[in-house]
């Protein structure tokens, strides 16, 4: 009895594209920028309540005008967000590019 591998079964091209090495490359690509943006991001949105919780004087205390602490870091979480989406865009880029490469490698086979 003759044991197949994904490539030799009959498997659509899809199947063939997640076994080779090149797509294992792009997922991980992905996910070494994805994972610690995302937990950083978390980290950084949630910080604002747990701060106002156990750090009240910090963030009441006034930094311009009426301004405090507690707004401006709520504030920043709206450039954070941006500043996030736009190095995802940057990457993304990077991302397309190994997937258009990947995909004119499969074709060529």
């Amino acid at each position: 009895m003759t044991i197949k591998t994904p490539l030799q079964s009959g498997n659509t091209d899809w199947d063939r594209i997640a076994h080779t090495d090149a797509f294992k490359d792009l997922m991980a690509a992905k996910a070494r920028f994805i994972v610690p943006a995302t937990l950083f991001f978390m980290v950084y949105y949630f910080a604002l309540p747990v701060l106002v919780g156990y750090a009240p004087e910090l963030m009441k205390r006034e930094v311009i005008g009426p301004l405090n602490v507690a707004y401006l870091f709520a504030l920043s979480q709206f450039f954070m967000a941006w500043i996030v989406a736009g190095l995802y865009m940057r990457a993304a880029s990077r991302f397309d590019g190994m997937a258009k490469k990947l995909l004119k490698n499969m074709e060529r086979k």
